[in-house]
């Protein structure tokens, strides 16, 4: 299939039951990151595979085992509960990903505060830190794809490396440096345990100690299997332990239409070929044009934008990345308060119509210009508006053209998205 063929929405793929609009869950044509050339087969082995078959797992392939942490997960958990190991006192890492909202922040705030006394605006939204453990370090698919990496920009390359930067981040937690940090620790309830793992000395190197307390972290991340359960209704649904209502049906059938949704082009919801089930993300980035936020108190400079990929040290010269921001997974988005990376939606049901609305309502989310014109795509400078993804559904519309997605099937997806919820029970 080439990049400008379109899939017969009349051809007679498999459909999920009691979805009568569902069209192939495939791997459309996507604009910069997509991999081509899905045969029909392949397509309906996806849509199968997204109904709740294919794959090689058996259907009741069995929750993440909970297991007795490690030694160095162990102490990894209680430096991530840690509040003293912050400037103000009153910081942790579970501050921003709290495991009641899966590792999410627990507040509507677009980005969180922090900082010495606790009034500091952080720069972007924080996210969810659930279902990483399979993701790699930053590089470029061998289509050019910006792929991978930790944090909105991808900038660090392992959970580990991730975990530094709050510490040390003025806005976050605060500490002028590492030695801040380690003093801090040993002044912990802790301190013999993270010694007892690390060595007797450890504290007196504070390089390698804050070396040993990312690892710690890193290790925990891993081990705990809260990070990544796997117990939501769609993963039941998957085993063919349940089946899904009728709206979630009609919702799933939405998601993954490629003419309609198109959710499934940076969300996979069909087990891999492994049989692994999806975590609905491709780990890939894309410029969505999402609205400035005048909630972020930065904004109110007009020369200031966050231009994601390109302001990296590492990709300043790649002005065609300026815009662009880590696609997140979407397991137990329901529970989120804040969307995209500037946090510019509080509900899942704005956060959608702006999706399906962006270019037929363009009024709707932008500002406008002095002589009244709207402003679109008004958090990125002009000159690099032309990166912003306007080719696939559903931002393939112009002004007067109808959404991809009703009011109505919007509300379909939106039930269906709630069974990504982790703790489903029977």
């Amino acid at each position: 299939m080439t990049s400008d063929q379109k899939l017969n929405p009349e051809s007679s793929f498999p459909r999920c039951p009691g979805s009568p609009d569902t069209l192939p869950a495939s791997s459309r044509p996507r604009t910069r990151r997509v991999r081509l050339g899905a045969s029909a087969a392949a397509i309906a082995a996806a849509l199968l595979a997204a109904c709740g078959g294919g794959g090689t797992a058996p259907s009741d392939a069995a929750l993440p085992q909970a297991q007795t942490l490690s030694a160095q997960a162990a102490v990894g958990e209680k430096i991530f509960n840690d509040l003293s190991l912050s400037a103000s006192g009153r910081q942790s890492c579970a501050s921003c990903h709290n495991a009641d909202t899966a590792h999410a922040p627990a507040n509507a705030l677009a980005v969180q505060l922090g900082g010495p006394s606790m009034d500091q605006q952080g720069k972007r939204q924080a996210p969810t830190i659930n279902y990483l453990s399979t993701n790699t370090a930053f590089f470029f698919a061998a289509d050019g794809t910006p792929t991978g990496g930790f944090f909105w920009d991808g900038r660090s390359a392992s959970l580990a490396e991730q975990a530094r930067e709050p510490f040390l981040n003025p806005v976050e937690m605060a500490n002028p440096d590492v030695a801040a940090v380690v003093a801090k620790l040993a002044k912990a309830s802790y301190v013999a345990e993270f010694q007892a793992v690390f060595g007797a000395d450890i504290l007196s190197r504070p390089d390698d100690a804050m070396a040993r307390i990312q690892l710690a972290l890193q290790q925990y991340q891993r081990e705990d299997t809260a990070f990544r359960a796997f117990s939501s209704k769609y993963d039941e649904f998957l085993r063919g332990k349940v089946q899904l209502s009728d709206a979630e049906k009609r919702g799933l059938a939405l998601f993954n239409n490629p003419l309609k949704g198109n959710c499934i082009g940076c969300h996979p919801s069909a087990k891999g070929a492994d049989g692994s089930f999806p975590l609905f993300t491709d780990f890939t980035y894309d410029n969505l044009g999402v609205p400035r936020n005048p909630a972020i108190a930065r904004n109110a400079d007009a020369a200031y934008f966050d231009l994601g990929l390109c302001q990296r040290a590492d990709l300043t010269t790649r002005t065609d990345l300026c815009g662009a921001f880590k696609v997140p997974s979407l397991r137990n988005v329901a529970q989120r308060q804040a969307f995209f990376h500037n946090g510019r939606f509080g509900t899942l049901k704005d956060a959608i119509t702006f999706y399906v609305q962006r270019d037929t309502n363009p009024e709707k989310w932008y500002s406008r210009n002095p002589d009244g014109s709207v402003n679109k795509f008004d958090d990125l400078p002009a000159q690099w508006h032309g990166n912003v993804n306007v080719t696939e559904v559903p931002y393939n519309r112009r002004p007067g053209d109808a959404p991809a997605l009703s009011d109505t099937e919007i509300d379909d997806v939106i039930t269906f998205l709630k069974t990504l919820d982790d703790g489903y029970r029977r």
